[in-house]
């Protein structure tokens, strides 16, 4: 799948110290998003291996369905062409190339 800026979209960034809810409100929105019937897809970085790896898991445990990619470029493979929000948790674990791969999903 080749994804195209476009002029539509936007970048919301959680961010916070360790332990602040940064995951339980990733989830939060993106479950607002699926009550609100758009179609939703999760993704979490295979290196992180804490909790599991198909789903984003919070600390309290709360989860919601993930699908886990090696690199941020692979996202961009496994984004289906009817999502309308994507959510990424930890990105850090993707590297640089993250950002491009935001720019070109919004």
């Amino acid at each position: 799948m080749h994804h195209e800026p476009r002029d539509i979209g936007w970048i919301e960034v959680i961010c916070g110290s360790m332990f602040s809810g940064k995951t339980v409100e990733l989830i939060r929105r993106l479950r607002l998003a699926t009550i609100a019937r758009q179609k939703v897809q999760a993704f979490n970085s295979k290196l992180d291996t804490r909790y599991g790896k198909n789903h984003i898991i919070s600390h309290d445990k709360a989860k919601i369905p993930s699908k886990p990619a090696k690199t941020a470029m692979e996202i961009l493979e496994l984004v289906e062409d009817d999502t309308q929000v994507v959510g990424i948790d930890e990105v850090q674990f993707f590297g640089p190339e993250i950002v491009e791969v935001c720019e070109r999903l919004a």
